[in-house]
This record gives C-alpha cells, structure tokens and sequence, in this order.
C-alpha cells in the first residue's frame, strides 16, 4: 500500500495540481491540515468552494483522507466551539473528513479533527477510543499537530507541543500519526520531518515554497518513507 502525504497547503492551488497528478499512482492520499489560508486575499467561504471542487478530483481517483487545521476553521459548531463545517459537510465518494475513520486493507486511517476547546478536544478521545476497537494490523492517525515530546514540534527558535496528542498516543500507540502544522521542522536545527513515541513513528512534512509540496511517499507493506524536501530526500524505516 503506497500513500502520499502532504500538509499545510494553505490554499496554494500549484500544489493543488500537483497532487492531483501526484496522487493518482497513490492507493491513498492524505492531507495532515490547513488547506485554506486565514490571512488570503479570497475570502474564505470562496476558498473552501475552490479546495472542495480538488478534493472532489482527487477523491475520484484514489482515495483521500483529510483533516482540518487551524486555518480551515470556519464558525462555531454545535458544542460552541470553532471547526471547519464545510469540510465535514462534503458528501463526496471516497473522501474521508473530520471525525472518520476508514479502512484500506489491513490499514485503518483515523481523521481528528483540530480542536478549540475542552468539548473538541472530549470528542477527538472518543473518536480514538472508539477506532481502537477491533483495529487492523496497522493503524494510521491523521491530526494537524504534532505531539509533544518530538522534534516536529520546534521551528528552529521555540516548540509549540501538543500535550493531548502525547497522552493520547501513549494510551493507544497508533503505528504512524500523520501531522503538519509547524511548517519549518523538517529544516529547523533541532526539528525533523520524523521522529518516533514509543512504538508510534510520526512524521511532518513540512512547508516549503515552490510548486511542489514537500511529501512523503509511505509503502507500508515495506515499512519504508521517503521524504522529499527542498531538494532533498530521506528515507526512514516506519516499523
């Protein structure tokens, strides 16, 4: 099973197309986060019309799981607190969102959603709690953060560590977490684009400029990720 992962996209449509073409040699794709923009010129309801119409392309090529992040928040949900409604309201065929898990394969892929509050952040536990019930060979987390007590946290001047996600994957020990967020780590003296939890490996790939993202390839029957970057490449084992 091959996966291509990217992060932080940040409404940067070049990246859009690339991933496109990208994904379709891919039996899934994931995007760890913000794939809107908070401080664009286009307002932010066109934007997620536009980054909708991809994934719907995406999603009917090859798989898609998606999380949300920070810039993808649109409102006040139920519980009061911010999420990104419009990408947990897409209804598109083979597109998994915020508060979903799926399976492909012996893999199962689990999207939390980012949280803004105590009521969030109670329902990313449960959703966790919840997919570990039954769980394949191989489990995979999709979250916009990176967890504490890892060098994806640092950008290169201070950490910013998710405690939740720490504690939550030293409760379940997920095989790979997926993240973004912190956009300078893979190249940030004391930062990486992976490290390891326990058991659990996790990798960030980064934000970089260009037309191409920087990515990771993951064969997971392998046990092998190969980061690309800037002009440059690193290959990890996963297991």
């Amino acid at each position: 099973m091959r996966v291509l992962a990217v992060t932080d996209l940040h409404y940067r449509l070049p990246l859009y197309d690339w991933l496109i073409q990208a994904g379709a040699d891919a039996d899934l794709v994931t995007i760890a986060g913000d794939l809107l923009d908070i401080v664009s010129p286009v307002p932010h309801e066109s934007q997620a019309v536009v980054v909708a119409e991809y994934l719907r392309r995406l999603a009917g090529q090859t798989p898609v799981a998606v999380c949300s992040g920070n810039h993808d928040l649109d409102g006040p949900g139920p519980t009061g607190e911010q999420n990104a409604a419009w990408l947990q309201q897409l209804d598109v065929p083979g597109l998994s969102t915020d508060g979903s898990s799926l399976d492909v394969g012996d893999v199962r892929v689990t999207v939390a959603p980012w949280w803004d509050g105590p009521a969030t952040q109670g329902q990313v536990a449960r959703q966790l709690s919840d997919a570990a019930d039954e769980r394949p060979d191989r489990w995979v987390w999709l979250y916009h953060a990176p967890p504490a007590q890892t060098r994806l946290c640092f950008d290169g001047r201070r950490s910013f560590p998710d405690e939740s996600l720490t504690a939550w994957v030293q409760a379940w020990q997920p095989d790979l977490v997926l993240c973004g967020h912190i956009h300078q780590a893979p190249w940030a003296n004391g930062g990486a684009w992976h490290d390891r939890l326990g058991r659990t490996t996790v990798i960030n790939p980064g934000k970089q400029i260009g037309k191409v993202p920087p990515h990771v390839w993951l064969d997971l029957d392998a046990g092998v990720a190969t980061w690309s970057g800037l002009g440059e490449t690193d290959t990890i084992d996963l297991w």
